[in-house]
Order: structure tokens, then sequence, then C-alpha cells
């Protein structure tokens, strides 16, 4: 199986998807002629929305924790944003469906529950020191002192940089 064809198989990124389409047909019923809506919470929305399988499949794609936590992270923002933007259209006068705005806050809170097990199977002990502190693993400060400092490492250990030196030389 494809790592594309796992993503789509995920239930988190599935669930994602139809948070996307929900929010589209939620912003159609914003009323075009309404500018200040179709200019702040309208785009604000698509945005999230589209952010958020974005950030899945980011996060899925690499292995260090530091890196997934940083996606994971955009993806709750992206996702509390979209309900709040959500939440606020219950209030336009303009909106009357509002069976799709408890819709997709509904979707979200699912998504939720999906999003903290996915978190929760990151691997922690695969990562790089984070320095500025935010994304390290339980028990990883940012103080503390970065365990590969210690590891020499000198390149021409492993590369043989004077051999190709030499190679260059008997070809003029």
């Amino acid at each position: 199986m494809s790592k594309r064809d796992e993503l789509h198989q995920l239930p988190l990124y599935q669930k994602a998807e139809q948070i996307f389409k929900i929010t589209q047909g939620l912003v159609e019923i914003v009323p075009v002629d309404n500018e200040f809506l179709q200019e702040t919470t309208v785009r604000f929305m698509l945005e999230n929305a589209m952010i958020i399988p974005a950030k899945i499949a980011g996060a899925q794609a690499v292995e260090l924790y530091d890196l997934k936590m940083e996606n994971a992270t955009i993806i709750r923002k992206a996702a509390r944003e979209l309900y709040v933007q959500a939440g606020s259209l219950r209030f336009e006068e303009d909106i009357l469906d509002k069976d799709y705005i408890l819709l997709l806050r509904k979707e979200i809170d699912e998504f939720r529950l999906l999003f903290i097990d996915w978190v929760a199977g990151f691997d922690v002990w695969n990562y790089i020191k984070d320095d500025w502190g935010l994304f390290n693993p339980p028990g990883v400060n940012a103080h503390d002192k970065d365990p590969d400092e210690d590891i020499p490492f000198n390149p021409d250990d492993f590369f043989d940089f004077e051999d190709d030196e030499d190679d260059e030389n008997e070809d003029d």
C-alpha cells in the first residue's frame, strides 16, 4: 500500500476531508452580497479547512516527533479557529440554514477526539531536541545538554575527500 493510500485510509484524514466538504457547503449559504462576511469569515474558514488535511499529510510524511508536533499544533489552531468562525455565523441574520453550522461544529468535536489519539501515537523517542523548547517530547527540556553534541564527527572519516582530489589531479 502506498503512503498516499495509507493517508487516505487514516480516520483523522477522512474526518478532515469531511470537515472541508462541510465547510465548502456552509460558505455557499453565506450571501454573496455580504462583502464583510465574504472577505473575512468565508475566506478564513476555507483557509483553515484546507490547512487541516494538508498538515495531517505533512505530519504523516515525517518521523521526527518535533516536526509531527509542529504540524499538530497548526492543525489544532486551524480546527479551533474554524469552530469559532462557524459559531460566529449563528448570529448572522443573513444565514437562514443554521444546520450546517451545527453539523460542522459536531464534526470538529469528533475530529478532536481522533486527533487526541493520533497525537498520542507519535514516537517520543524519535526526536531532535528543539532548542526553542516548544516541541520536545515529555522529559526533554530546551536547556538540557544536547546528547548529539558529544558525538565526534569528522567528515573525512566518512567521505574520502583526499582520493577525490588525487583523482582530479590525475585527470589533468
